[in-house]
């Protein structure tokens, strides 16, 4: 089930998409010219590991941009190896007949400015200092992502994007690529996103940090040069966040009150299933991902709020944007409920843009943009359908 608004377009039904089988190879962008950041820190260089899917028109008309989420990559689509166990992250939306169709769009997909997948961040070396940066890093905002962004589309050779596309935080910097550099995008995907964080959701955000910040392995920062990790504090930073990105129903129907192994055991041990899943994640998480990019990468999301510098108005805000918009939320997303796509989409009408919007039914939370729930997945094919490239 789904609702569209102003102006609704046509969703032809077809096919699911199915994984692909694509072997892509990153590619890693250098920028040697200071870069100078919102908190007026200044980067002295920097590195930008990009994967690009399809290929760039004459007209150089059908690029989009992907911005990924909290914990995202550049590995959105296909396969490194042959021997690959995982797709990308967004496999079935972006390839070859999905909605995203890279028969049709030159797709480009990065990680984030102070990631921990092979972009400029902490894990970095410090050129000042010969170390890694650690907790030296500077602070990013997502003005920061969207100007470095920027910045590699004029290598590409881009002038303007067809369309930036992104969920959850990947939908705050597609909205602030429309603020900051309104000719140069002409369609806005902001899917499960905000124009900005609730006061709840900045409090989960500081208890995830703190679960950081206080586990003894953190060491301010610089565990890496005590040969440490804070893995603690970053596993149940990750599961507390796991459960908000999930639906009540929906992970009550998967796991239920199942005992793992069919009886109580009376300790502080795995009882119930989802003890077992959630733990599971904690661990996955913390094995791959960086707790200092963790920390800014969050502190990031909080910090997005373009309205504050126009009185909290949120039309004045984007009163200079150009591009058409396609905002999407769905019904069981509690992080990021349809009331502040509302909130986004009439602040859009009220300055006269053109707006599709869909509120779909999905047990999946807020994790729905990730899934397949066909509303939502007909509504991107739909929409980026009617997207002109070419001359």
């Amino acid at each position: 089930m789904c609702r569209l608004l102003f102006p609704p377009q046509p969703i032809r039904h077809t096919a699911m998409s199915v994984t692909s089988h694509t072997i892509v190879t990153p590619e890693t962008f250098s920028f040697d010219a200071p870069f100078t950041l919102q908190n007026g820190q200044t980067l002295p260089r920097f590195e930008l590991i990009v994967e690009t899917y399809g290929e760039l028109n004459a007209d150089k008309s059908n690029a989009v941009l992907i911005c990924h989420a909290l914990s995202g990559t550049h590995h959105a689509a296909g396969r490194h190896s042959a021997d690959d166990k995982y797709p990308g992250w967004w496999d079935n939306m972006i390839g070859a007949g999905k909605p995203i169709d890279t028969d049709k769009f030159f797709v480009v997909a990065l990680n984030n400015l102070g990631g921990c997948a092979g972009s400029t961040g902490p894990l970095s070396t410090n050129p000042e200092t010969g170390r890694q940066y650690g907790a030296d890093f500077p602070m990013m905002t997502v003005s920061d992502w969207v100007k470095s962004q920027a910045l590699l589309a004029d290598r590409l050779g881009i002038a303007q994007w067809a369309a930036v596309v992104g969920g959850s935080l990947g939908g705050m910097q597609a909205l602030q690529w429309t603020m900051d550099f309104p000719e140069r995008v002409r369609h806005a995907l902001v899917i499960a996103s905000a124009p900005r964080l609730s006061t709840q959701n900045i409090a989960f955000n500081d208890v995830a940090r703190q679960a950081i910040l206080t586990d003894p392995d953190f060491h301010e920062g610089h565990y890496a040069q005590h040969g440490t990790k804070p893995r603690r504090g970053l596993r149940i930073a990750r599961m507390m966040g796991h459960i908000t990105y999930l639906a009540e129903h929906g992970l009550g129907k998967k796991f239920g009150r199942t005992l793992r192994d069919g009886s109580l055991h009376y300790h502080y041990d795995v009882d119930f299933e989802v003890e077992s899943y959630l733990r599971y994640q904690g661990d996955k998480f913390a094995d791959r991902f960086d707790a200092n990019t963790y920390l800014l990468m969050t502190k990031a999301l909080d910090y997005f709020d373009p309205a504050a510098e126009y009185g909290n108005d949120l039309q004045a805000a984007l009163s200079r944007v150009q591009a058409d918009f396609f905002v999407a939320s769905f019904s069981t997303d509690w992080r990021f409920p349809p009331a502040r796509s509302h909130e986004l989409v009439k602040a859009l009408v009220a300055n006269r843009k053109n707006v599709q919007y869909i509120e779909v039914e999905s047990v999946h939370g807020h994790d729905a943009f990730l899934m397949e729930d066909k509303p939502y997945i007909e509504g991107v094919r739909a929409y980026m359908r009617n997207i002109k490239v070419g001359s």
